[in-house]
């Protein structure tokens, strides 16, 4: 029987080579007596092995010729066999083909750096994956005026009993700037935060709107179930992105735009015409340039707006890129409110930072020093002002009511709601938590994981229960904070008040009389001598209207006929 050598596998794609010696044809006798040979020596070695000496020494002679062998010929089995090349210019081919083709020049990138070492015995060790690198916060050098800022206690004003601003010490711009960190902030146990996208929603319980996607009861509480990857509702469910058939539609101009903001966006807006447009002042040439400001409004704004003013050839007024929202997704401009001030994250999905103000505000410090002192100094990824009065939401309930901020029955539905969860009055032993009550018309966000999920929570709470945010912001922010380590910067309200001034709604404004024109006071003539318009005082008499009180002076007394008010002609020293 003739028998011959198939071959050894070529490294490129496994492809049988024969022999170039033809000559290992060999014969088929003369095995046979190599095979007696081998019959004879194991004759003699059942032999001699009984004897313990001689069959111990013959048992440690056949494992060290096997070691070797295997040590030897494993070698000369991995030589044999040729490995492909990683190289980009491989000439090893199979016919027509390379190993590598234009196509794969990435993954064969990948491969290089990725690659995997070989140790003698054949097994395979993958190189780590290189660590994470996140932002961990810093400290102000030594000797920075910051460093050792100590809040002075407020002025003993007694006529000035509510909220005021207080100082904040801000690095100045050009130091703040390079402080932006590299690296995002570290997310507590979530790392990939996904939304859920339906057309067709259906409500199962109470509360919700289409917007939201009406999420059930049993998925609200899985949502607080907090897990490395989360799929939620959080808005926009109807349609493929934000802002495109989502029921908050907007231009596509303006979602392109919107895109490509990737750095710090500043974010406001102004619904049925409630507010007037606030410039920001300040603002450094570097944010002017890097900083996206977008003001969010609906088309009753924009008509008004577009009546005193036109936009440029970049839909913007001042520094606000102006959006018009095409459909809304609720009737009550407060709900609508809540969108782009809680879902900034899903508006702008390539920016990093985000800083709320709410239409009434003026903002007047720079966004970098805002960020850098509430958030990088602070190592946070959220942060709000705490009210300036009120700690517990109880109370904030009542106050809601008492001012007719909302329907009674339903916050009275929504507390009564947080109670039966475990929600209970505010006190010292919440420490270091030091409100359950923020004054959210501003809000500071780095668009992190942990910090997206928040928001789209806090949102869900506004869609299911009442808009009034602050009823809803500790039990989302506490059901979050028992299963991670992630809290919430609450700074005071008098630092807010350093970085925007709060303005008057237009409805107010339009019923203030308007000033005098310029240079009326300088041409104006005296008025005539009291003596001789005795009706003067009744026609003043009739331009105050009815209801109105008699104001008392500081002493509480009416001076009223006391001497120096005596009105006498000039030149004469009695009336009489």
């Amino acid at each position: 029987m003739i028998s011959g050598s198939l071959g050894l596998r070529s490294g490129s794609y496994g492809s049988l080579q024969l022999q170039s010696n033809q000559s290992s044809v060999v014969a088929g006798r003369k095995p046979q007596k190599m095979f007696k040979d081998k019959e004879r020596f194991v004759h003699w070695f059942f032999k001699v092995a009984p004897l313990r000496k001689v069959g111990m020494l013959l048992l440690c002679a056949i494992s060290a010729l096997v070691f070797g062998w295997v040590v030897y010929f494993g070698k000369d089995g991995q030589k044999g066999v040729q490995n492909p090349s990683l190289g980009l210019n491989d000439t090893s081919k199979t016919g027509n083909h390379s190993f590598f083709s234009p196509n794969n020049v990435d993954q064969f990138i990948h491969m290089e750096l990725n690659s995997s070492t070989q140790n003698d015995m054949g097994k395979v060790i993958a190189e780590p994956l290189p660590t994470p690198v996140y932002f961990k916060g810093y400290t102000l050098p030594p000797g920075n005026p910051c460093e050792s800022f100590m809040l002075p206690p407020p002025p003993a004003d007694k006529k000035r009993t509510g909220p005021r601003p207080c100082p904040v010490c801000y690095l100045p711009v050009e130091e703040a700037i390079p402080l932006m960190p590299d690296a995002p902030s570290f997310s507590p146990v979530i790392q990939n935060l996904t939304y859920v996208c339906e057309k067709n929603s259906t409500r199962s319980e109470f509360g919700g709107s289409e917007f939201g996607g009406y999420p059930s009861l049993k998925q609200r509480i899985n949502s607080y179930d907090i897990r490395e990857s989360m799929s939620i509702h959080c808005g926009f469910v109807k349609g493929i992105k934000p802002g495109h058939q989502t029921g908050f539609d907007l231009d596509e101009s303006d979602l392109l735009e919107m895109e490509r903001c990737q750095g710090i966006v500043v974010a406001s807006a102004i619904f049925g015409a409630y507010d007037l447009i606030q410039q920001p002042k300040n603002i450094s040439e570097t944010a002017k340039k890097n900083v996206c400001f977008f003001m969010f409004v609906d088309e009753e704004t924009y008509k008004f707006i577009t009546k005193s003013r036109e936009l440029n050839s970049s839909k913007s007024i001042g520094l606000w890129r102006i959006v018009v929202i095409h459909s809304l997704p609720y009737q009550d401009p407060r709900r609508t409110g809540k969108v782009p001030k809680l879902l900034l994250h899903r508006l702008f999905p390539n920016a990093r930072y985000s800083l709320w103000i709410d239409g009434k505000l003026e903002l007047v410090v720079d966004p970098y020093q805002i960020l850098e002192r509430f958030l990088w100094r602070k190592n946070a990824s959220f942060a709000i002002s705490r009210h300036y009065r009120r700690f517990d939401v109880f109370v904030e309930a009542e106050a809601n009511k008492a001012a007719s901020k909302y329907d009674n029955a339903s916050i009275d539905f929504q507390v009564d709601f947080y109670r039966r969860e475990g929600l209970i009055p505010y006190s010292e032993a919440k420490l270091p938590i030091t409100s359950d009550v923020p004054e959210g018309c501003v809000i500071i966000k780095e668009h992190i994981p942990i910090a997206n999920l928040f928001s789209c929570l806090w949102f869900n709470e506004v869609d299911r229960f009442t808009p009034r945010d602050q009823i809803s912001f500790s039990t989302v922010r506490d059901k979050i904070m028992s299963t991670t380590n992630w809290t919430v910067n609450m700074f005071l309200d008098c630092e807010r008040r350093n970085f925007v001034v709060q303005g008057y709604h237009r409805d107010v404004l339009e019923h203030w009389a308007s000033p005098p024109p310029p240079g009326a006071l300088s041409i104006a003539h005296p008025p005539p001598p009291v003596a001789q318009n005795k009706k003067l005082p009744n026609v003043w008499r009739e331009r105050v209207p009815s209801n109105t009180t008699k104001v008392p002076n500081r002493h509480g007394k009416d001076r009223s006929g006391s001497r120096r008010h005596r009105k006498v002609t000039a030149g004469s020293r009695d009336i009489n």
